[in-house]
């Protein structure tokens, strides 16, 4: 991924939108199994109680980090993620979704992908689909590359993700289209032309369980 082309940008969130449902979840899921995950959600549950109060999605990703992940070495979590990409994609991806995303990029659109999950999760997924540029939430690690259980910056979300695009694009950062399904994509899709909440709505697989 690069900014080597020119050409409007386009971004669109991942969770909800490019995608049928939440990735990181859905990546812990499939990572620890069904007794695993369902025994770290156990752990999780002061967290969110703490959330239903005080609403900050950052204590509580922060974290499900921390139960799930903290000491993995992050080299291990890039190899889980390419993994869970390869299997994950085709029955994840809207189908609608994709085709307007292919159509941006055909006509020359630079294509960003800025997202609350985290960046490691997402970056196969980012890479398969050609985007120029991944925006998503980074994972602190200590001196010997290990995860802490700790956020690196900021959640990337709602002013965040204009704040990222700044950083990338400078202040004066202009999108020629932006998609998004959640109040924490209203500040991205503000700096934008053409604004689209929740316009997809495609399955890839019919009939699937809840995720």
């Amino acid at each position: 991924m690069g900014l080597a082309r020119s050409g409007p940008i386009v971004a669109f969130d991942f969770d909800g939108t490019l995608t049928v449902s939440d990735t990181f979840l859905a990546f812990l899921r499939w990572r620890e199994g069904y007794i695993g995950y369902h025994a770290g959600m156990a752990k999780l549950a002061p967290a969110a109680s703490a959330f239903l109060v005080n609403r900050k999605t950052e204590r509580l990703k922060a974290a499900a980090v921390r139960v799930f992940l903290r000491g993995l070495p992050m080299s291990v979590l890039e190899e889980e993620a390419r993994e869970y990409a390869t299997t994950a994609a085709p029955i994840m991806l809207r189908p609608d979704a994709l085709k307007v995303w292919r159509r941006h990029r055909n006509d020359g659109a630079r294509m960003v992908i800025v997202t609350a999950s985290p960046e490691v999760i997402i970056a196969p997924f980012a890479r398969g689909l050609g985007a120029d540029l991944l925006l998503g939430t980074g994972l602190a690690v200590d001196k010997d590359d290990r995860l802490t259980g700790g956020l690196k910056g900021r959640n990337c979300r709602g002013p965040e993700k204009v704040r990222r695009l700044q950083e990338a694009f400078g202040e004066d950062v202009h999108l020629a289209a932006a998609y998004g399904d959640t109040d924490g994509d209203d500040d991205m899709l503000e700096i934008a032309d053409e604004k689209f909440m929740r316009l997809f709505v495609g399955d890839p697989v019919k009939g699937r369980p809840p995720v």
